[in-house]
């Protein structure tokens, strides 16, 4: 199950507790790292306070 608290001003998830990097972009020096919510489940196949994300990059030559 996925669960948490997603609106604006508030990102929120027990995950948060166990991992460092659990939603969104990180950055750290010239490395980026973008953890996905996702789309599946473990246990209850369920999720509460956040959609499914699929994420797409468009990479272009710098």
């Amino acid at each position: 199950m996925q669960f948490g608290v997603n609106i604006p001003g508030l990102k929120w998830s027990p995950v948060q507790y166990v991992y460092e990097q659990w939603a969104g972009l990180y950055k750290r020096g010239r490395q980026h790292l973008y953890v996905n919510t996702g789309l599946g489940f473990i246990g209850y196949p369920g999720r509460v306070g956040f959609l499914p994300e699929i994420t797409v990059f468009e990479l272009r030559r710098a």
